[in-house]
């Protein structure tokens, strides 16, 4: 009897009708979250890299006074002399901090410093450098306008004007703006919670001596490193074996003490890969194949109220569907607004090869050229065992569905892990 052979399409295949588009698997994932409840208020120094819950509206003018953005003389503009040179006597001096309690009248004028109060009866400065001072008296020409180099009350942010939105990552810059605003506490959302841990008989932890066909689990440092880059809560539960109930047992745990988890390793169709099958059981199945290279095998469900990710177990393939799946989903579940990553234009010094029917995120190098140019090069072998191509990279090189591949000095898209690592 003719035995018939297995024609399913597998990851070493270059087209699979049945698989996901890369953006087809963001919007469904896009479709099926939410952020996270829970908004806490906290001290703005405890607010660096958490994300905004509500807008923040200034309470006060800023500038709260009008003042002189330099160094010089606050003078009353009709002063000014159109033509020629005209002398006006100086009737004190005006600080930052410390206003000058006077009235300018005609012909009166105040030395003033940078962020000092302009004082009553002026409305323009002049600089020290465009003026003659002889002793209680500056002489000056018709060069200067009306109004120059004063920063009005109310010029940066008015009273209830939207100072940051709701969904941002609050950065180091945006410490410094809240203080200045006088603002002590800010409402954050609450921090996201994460639950991985690896699968497979073959893999050992650091520390535990090898036998013959084990390896060191690589892929929880990789993820313990990302995950803690984004700021969230982690749960590490080690490597799991090979067993289904084991694995039933953790996916259990992760459900009811984290808002995502991700598991590395189990989501092909081997004989022992028991992650499908515990999400068949215990959860929802969004997709299991996307057209994507390296990182076909990755899978997305539901188990309970947690957002399941299985990734790949070969390294590069992991940090590769992480960084391009999970993260974007992680941020939305965050709450971030700005969750899509920055892509340049470069060209590229080194041939790239592929074959049509899905993307590829090849690893590179970019960096200027001689003239200043970007350019991007490959790191070599993009093998998704080599997970020293990744250590050497910069960027990820994108190449689209159809490409087949790239000539020398070809222009390609490039995503630099700068803001995304």
């Amino acid at each position: 009897m003719t035995k018939t052979l297995n024609t399913d399409p597998s990851c070493m295949d270059d087209f699979d009708p049945n698989s996901l588009t890369v953006d087809q698997a963001r919007n469904k994932i896009h479709e099926s979250i939410s952020a996270v409840d829970g908004i806490e208020s906290v001290a703005i120094r405890s607010s660096l890299g958490r994300t905004l819950a509500s807008p923040i509206l200034s309470p006060i003018d800023v500038p709260s006074h009008t003042n002189s953005a330099m160094d010089g003389y606050a003078v009353n503009s009709h002063d000014l002399p159109a033509t020629g040179h005209k002398t006006l006597s100086v009737c004190g001096t005006a600080f930052a901090g410390h206003p000058l309690e006077l009235e300018l009248s005609a012909g009166q004028c105040a030395r003033i410093m940078t962020g000092a109060m302009l004082p009553a009866g002026t409305d323009t400065i002049i600089m020290q450098e465009h003026v003659e001072r002889d002793g209680d008296s500056i002489t000056i020409d018709g060069r200067n306008k009306a109004g120059q180099h004063v920063r009005q009350a109310g010029e940066d942010l008015a009273t209830g004007q939207t100072v940051l939105e709701a969904g941002r990552l609050i950065t180091p810059a945006d410490l410094g703006l809240m203080a200045s605003l006088g603002i002590a506490e800010v409402q954050v959302r609450r921090r996201l919670r994460v639950a991985f841990f690896s699968t497979g008989d073959e893999l050992r932890s650091i520390g535990q001596p090898l036998e013959t066909g084990q390896i060191y689990d690589s892929n929880r440092y990789t993820l313990y490193g990302a995950l803690t880059s984004l700021g969230v809560d982690i749960l590490d539960m080690g490597v799991i074996p090979d067993d289904r109930q084991l694995i039933e047992q953790a996916f259990e745990h992760a459900a009811e003490n984290a808002d995502a988890m991700i598991t590395t390793g189990g989501v092909s169709v081997g004989e022992a890969d028991f992650v499908k099958e515990t999400l068949d059981k215990l959860g929802q199945v969004g997709f299991w194949k996307i057209s994507m290279k390296p990182g076909r095998p990755l899978s997305f469900g539901k188990v309970g109220k947690a957002n399941f990710f299985g990734l790949p177990g070969n390294p590069v393939s992991a940090m590769v569907t992480f960084y391009q799946i999970v993260l974007p989903a992680l941020n939305a579940m965050m709450g971030k607004s700005d969750v899509e990553a920055i892509t340049i234009q470069a060209r590229c010094i080194s041939p790239l090869k592929k074959s049509a029917g899905r993307v590829e995120f090849q690893r590179g190098i970019l960096e200027q050229d001689a003239q200043g140019q970007m350019v991007v090069r490959s790191t070599g072998h993009q093998g998704s065992h080599i997970l020293r191509s990744m250590s050497q990279a910069n960027c990820f090189i994108i190449l689209p569905l159809e490409s087949p591949g790239t000539a020398v000095d070809e222009m390609v898209t490039v995503q630099p892990f700068y803001g995304l690592f």
